[in-house]
């Protein structure tokens, strides 16, 4: 058996994958007409069917955003034409219809020709959100394309004057028949290249299928999107949906609804600028007192580094200073004052005044101090001293004992 290459080896998920690539990208939108075929509808609120011929089926699904609004309820056995996208669901590797449109056959050419143009514009990206222009947040002039007799301008005009009043340029183009498509598409030029303005309403009232395809042009859809200023289509009523609705910035169901997503409330801006007021003077309160709390600190710190706090500190450290030394020789002189007591008291009690007030007395013999008999001299004179004076004696018998 021969060998093979693994670098050419290729998963199921990434053949099916590309085969997903290709038919996505590459496969433009479709109307399909069919009959409904193993319908069920889940309680998630999608649909799931095949449309099937004589000579083969599709496997479709229609999801609840885009089912809700249908105007019927399909059956099994129904037939009907669908407008969507092949698709492949990976899970089982199979292509399907994503079912985008369900009408009942024969639908008109009109309804045809629109979900052809749709598909397709859709598929060259013109619908996609990264192409679309942010609105002003306060613009000063506002750009209506309309006809100048219609009840869509005078909707705008009082919507724009009760909420936010700026100035509103009008050029005016008939919004139904043959010409409409031009004249609008020259309005959006006008203001494009000669008068320009800050935010741009195309649109005009309600009417039947056939008075709004003008707003399905393509060559309109290609100037919506090439436009410079930021668009709102505002063209029939809640359930009407032209191609227009769908290039352009913004899509609002009726005129005054375009005049009222166009311009800010005036109201709420004053709202809004009462509420910034007081959040900006709580700011500033809250600030305020965290610098005063910052100068009262700095304060405290500068006092406490004063020169003259210094010196008071440093006088005061004195004052302890000389207090303890105070103490210190006041407690020395008690110890030695105690001191000088105990040892007088110790003299007093060795003195001999002492003892010679008691009864004793001391002995001299030429002011020698005499301790023992053997010391006296018999042919002098002998001095006896008493606490309270003296006598002088003739020594007339000296008794030495053994």
């Amino acid at each position: 058996m021969a060998g093979y290459d693994r670098d050419n080896v290729f998963s199921v998920t990434e053949v099916t994958q590309h085969l997903k690539h290709i038919i996505e990208t590459s496969v433009p939108g479709v109307l399909v007409e069919g009959e409904i075929a193993n319908f069920t509808r889940h309680r998630s609120g999608h649909i799931y069917f095949s449309l099937k011929d004589a000579g083969a089926s599709l496997r479709c699904v229609f999801f609840k955003s885009y089912n809700v609004m249908l105007p019927f309820k399909p059956r099994e056995g129904d037939s009907v034409v669908c407008a969507g996208k092949l698709s492949v669901y990976e899970r089982s590797g199979s292509y399907q219809l994503t079912v985008t449109r369900m009408y009942s056959s024969g639908v008109g050419e009109l309804q045809q020709r629109f979900e052809a143009l749709k598909a397709r514009l859709d598929a060259e990206g013109l619908f996609a959100a990264t192409h679309k222009k942010p609105l002003p947040s306060f613009p000063r002039r506002v750009g209506v394309v309309t006809s100048a007799t219609g009840a869509a301008i005078q909707d705008i005009r009082n919507v724009i004057s009760r909420r936010y009043p700026c100035r509103i340029f009008l050029y005016s183009a008939t919004v139904q028949g043959p010409d409409a498509a031009n004249q609008v598409i020259r309005g959006i030029e006008f203001f494009n290249k000669q008068f320009p303005v800050d935010v741009l309403i195309i649109g005009r009232g309600g009417g039947s299928q056939e008075d709004l395809f003008c707003f399905n042009d393509e060559t309109l859809a290609r100037t919506i999107f090439a436009s410079n200023i930021p668009i709102i289509s505002a063209v029939g009523h809640e359930i009407d949906f032209t191609i227009s609705d769908f290039v352009a910035d913004l899509r609002a169901p009726t005129p005054s609804a375009a005049a009222e997503l166009a311009v800010p409330n005036r109201d709420d801006i004053l709202a809004q600028l009462a509420a910034s007021q007081h959040t900006m003077k709580s700011y500033l309160a809250g600030h305020l007192h965290q610098k005063e709390l910052y100068l009262q600190r700095l304060y405290t710190t500068l006092t406490g580094l004063h020169p003259r706090q210094k010196l008071r500190s440093y006088q005061q450290r004195l004052d302890e200073v000389t207090l303890r030394m105070e103490h210190a020789t006041q407690r020395s002189l008690e110890r030695t004052q105690n001191r000088l007591n105990r040892l007088q008291a110790e003299l007093n009690d060795l003195s001999p005044l002492a003892a010679m007030q008691r009864g004793y007395a001391i002995a001299r013999q030429l002011k020698t101090v005499i301790h023992s008999v053997t010391q006296l001299d018999a042919s002098m004179p002998l001095e006896v001293n008493f606490s309270d004076g003296k006598a002088l004696c003739d020594i007339r018998e000296i008794d030495e004992k053994n």
